[in-house]
């Protein structure tokens, strides 16, 4: 093997960046010393008992967003940027293996279609094909998937030789044919032909799908046996490794499920294929994909690689991060925030650390890394090992193997004793009673399995690394509604919330275990969801309490006047720099402040009270996938960049409802301080309703201008009218 003498990696501080981090921290962290400065002495001198418990409100709101920026200073603070080099790779027969993981669930909510694009992109991946075996996850265990994959298969035999003879780099087909590719190849008559004749057996492989869907049951199974089934073996016969025409393995995989055994969610899901994969090609590193997340650039394994084969970095590296990037969202009028612009900015800072955390899916995993060899004893007996790895002895045999297959790849077809073996590990109850999802593997805790494990690996030691090319090396779709978002968010919420407030806190377990500033990271997003308490009370407390006439912020002839206009505009112009230094506009800016109070006012308050609610033992954490089939109403709205109302209505009525006061509290309250004179010391509190009544216009749009389907419900609009009417009118009733 001939090393070259370049490196497989670089990486550069993103140092204009940091140090406008570093000066905005410092500058800003003073402001807020002044600021409770201003609230202690202010609520001391307070002498009319009534009046301290709005002043406290308000300082609790205020400690708590002091808090949790304190927390976010951490993945600001070193920010850096990698680069890889895959032409600088060794040849292909010095690469190593590779198993790709697609999980789907239910048919029913994730088309068959966009799945099966998902597979065959992984499958066309720049990688030798004898090095490539993709495992298919059907959680649901349904007909429609396996036959859905074998039609791919099928369409895949024609589909990559062609990919690999002319170079396509959209090797995702509906992606190909939708965008209609052109490249220098495309004066050939012969590509032409065969381009057409490719798109002509594309368009029977959709009708093809089409008829399954229609004769199949498309529900998703809960009480079904294990099914593995290898689709293609990966032409396990073939000796001529640059054959155009070889493909990768395929295997289908179903595992058991019963009512009565709990199935730990994705997490379980993958740590089947974990075990199912390790007893037959057994590579040392693993590519993990949702079902709706297709392989946008085919040389994103190379990438991986040019950090997984860096001999500085490989010891201690677990995973290769890459973003998630949406094409179905519109850059620059994104109204659900559905990029998640502030995670990614994140990651660039836990690239100067120790790498970020998984949001799983895109990312090279090393098997090893999960496996938690480093926890055994070096001579662990073999008790030891199935206390850990479970009752297959085949498969613990297949642990200190990770370099090569465990079987030749077409044995699951001929040898029984196999077949056995991994209908076993991929039963439900082989986890009982071992290290699976505790030290082993994708772990089971929370709902989050990719932000617990990789919080785990962090704590265990292992680095990691996150790759933002220029090129999106995966393209995923995001919801397009926002009843979607904020379910989606609740879930994710709601697993944060459970590891914070569990002995896994990160500021306890985290910080004994890895450095301060990767824990502050780690607290900051189990934490998240605790912005429900500081923004109800500002979006409440001093709008009630401009109703009654209470002021609760500094006289405008008061020093610390400015300090609270400081801090304000600080962290509006901070969000706004970060926003566009990501190459996005100030609509982007605007659209995540409105998304990020909806979600804080139902999202997170809503995590935030079933995470206590289990954690005392009243309710049962559920796993429900987002439905990725698109309406086409839905769609249209979206690309009008107008909201769609049609959410949960226990949520648009607390938004309605908070709208309605704040509108009301402007409205009566700023008509009060004109007709007292009373604009020196409460023309703070008249500024907040107006500043909220103005970002939010679209809810007073949905209730009251539009007539389309993404209206908000009359009932809602009705029962928030009110509701507001009935808590405005209260605080109006103090004042006399």
């Amino acid at each position: 093997m001939e090393k070259s003498p370049l490196p497989l990696n670089e990486w550069h501080s993103m140092k204009t960046q940091r140090n406008i981090n570093r000066l905005h921290s410092f500058i800003h962290g003073t402001a807020l010393s002044a600021l409770f400065y201003y609230r202690i002495t202010s609520i001391a001198k307070t002498k009319i008992p009534i009046l301290i418990l709005p002043h406290l409100l308000i300082f609790t709101a205020e400690l708590t967003l002091s808090c949790l920026w304190l927390l976010s200073q951490a993945s600001l603070w070193n920010p850096v940027a990698r680069t890889a080099y895959p032409e600088r790779l060794p040849g292909d027969d010095y690469l190593p293996s590779v198993d790709v993981f697609v999980c789907t669930a239910d048919p029913a909510k994730e088309p068959s279609l966009e799945v099966m694009n998902t597979v065959i992109s992984a499958m066309a991946l720049d990688y030798p094909p004898d090095k490539l075996h993709l495992y298919v996850s059907d959680d649901g265990g349904s007909p429609v998937t396996l036959r859905a994959l074998r039609r791919a298969l099928e369409f895949a035999k024609v589909w990559i030789p062609f990919c690999r003879k002319y170079m396509v780099k959209d090797r995702c087909p509906g992606v190909y044919f939708m965008r209609e590719e052109i490249g220098v190849e495309s004066g050939d008559q012969d590509f032409l032909v065969e381009k057409k004749a490719i798109e002509k057996a594309y368009e029977d492989f959709k009708n093809s799908l089409d008829k399954i869907i229609a004769e199949a049951d498309v529900k998703a199974s809960r009480d079904h046996s294990p099914i593995i089934e290898v689709i293609n073996d990966g032409n396990s016969n073939c000796t001529d490794s640059s054959n155009e025409d070889e493909m990768p393995l395929v295997v289908y995989v179903a595992r058991e499920k019963r009512p009565s055994h709990p199935h730990n969610f994705k997490a379980g899901s993958l740590n089947v294929l974990l075990r199912v994969s390790g007893m037959i090609s057994n590579s040392p590193y693993i590519l993990s994909l949702d079902c709706d997340m297709y392989c946008n650039d085919p040389t994103s394994a190379r990438q991986a690689m040019c950090f997984h084969l860096h001999p500085k970095l490989s010891q201690n590296l677990a995973f290769v991060q890459f973003p998630q990037i949406f094409h179905n969202i519109r850059r620059y009028h994104d109204i659900y925030d559905g990029a998640m612009r502030f995670i990614w900015t994140k990651w660039d800072g836990l690239n100067g650390l120790n790498g970020p955390g998984l949001t799983g899916t895109a990312f090279y995993i090393k098997r090893e890394a999960l496996y938690g060899i480093r926890r055994l004893q070096p001579n662990a007996n073999p008790n030891q090992l199935k206390e850990y790895y479970g009752s297959s002895n085949d498969f613990i045999k297949s642990i200190p193997k990770i370099y090569r297959p465990n079987y030749p790849t077409n044995a699951l077809l001929t040898n029984e004793a196999l077949q056995k073996e991994v209908q076993l590990v991929a039963s439900c109850s082989y986890d009982i009673g071992t290290k699976w999802g505790q030290e082993v593997g994708y772990r089971y805790f929370a709902v989050v399995e990719d932000y617990f494990t990789g919080f785990n690996l962090h704590c265990e030691g292992w680095n990691s690394v996150y790759l933002n090319p220029s090129r999106p090396c995966f393209l995923g779709s995001s919801p397009m509604s926002l009843g979607d978002t904020l379910v989606q968010n609740t879930r994710w919420f709601l697993g944060l919330s459970q590891v914070a407030l569990s002995k896994y806190s990160p500021l306890v377990y985290g910080a004994l275990r890895m450095s301060l500033l990767q824990s502050m990271v780690y607290a900051e997003l189990a934490y998240y969801a605790i912005y429900f308490l500081p923004v109800f009370i500002l979006a409440l407390v001093p709008q009630l309490c401009l109703l009654a006439g209470i002021p609760l912020y500094p006289e405008v002839s008061s020093p610390f006047f400015a300090v609270f206009v400081f801090i304000f505009v600080s962290s509006q112009l901070k969000h706004a720099q970060e926003v566009m230094a990501s190459g996005d506009s100030l609509t982007t800016w605007v659209n995540e402040q409105r998304v990020w109070v909806m979600k804080s006012l139902t999202s997170y308050l809503f995590a935030s009270v079933n995470a206590i609610l289990e954690k005392i033992g009243l309710t049962k954490a559920s796993f429900v996938p987002t439905s990725k089939i698109m309406d086409n109403e839905v769609a249209k709205l979206y690309q009008m960049g107008k909201f769609d109302f049609q959410a949960p209505s226990l949520f648009m009525v607390i938004l309605c409802t908070l709208y309605m006061i704040n509108l009301a509290s402007f409205v009566v309250g700023f008509g009060r301080i004109l007709q007292n004179g009373r604009m020196n010391e409460m023309v703070m509190q008249a500024f907040l309703p107006l500043f909220g009544v103005v970002m939010h216009y679209p809810l007073m749009e949905g209730m009251v201008l539009r007539k389309d389907v993404g209206r908000v419900s009359p009932l809602v609009s009705i029962l928030s009218t009110v509701i507001s009417s009935l808590i405005s009118a209260y605080a109006a009733l103090i004042a006399r």
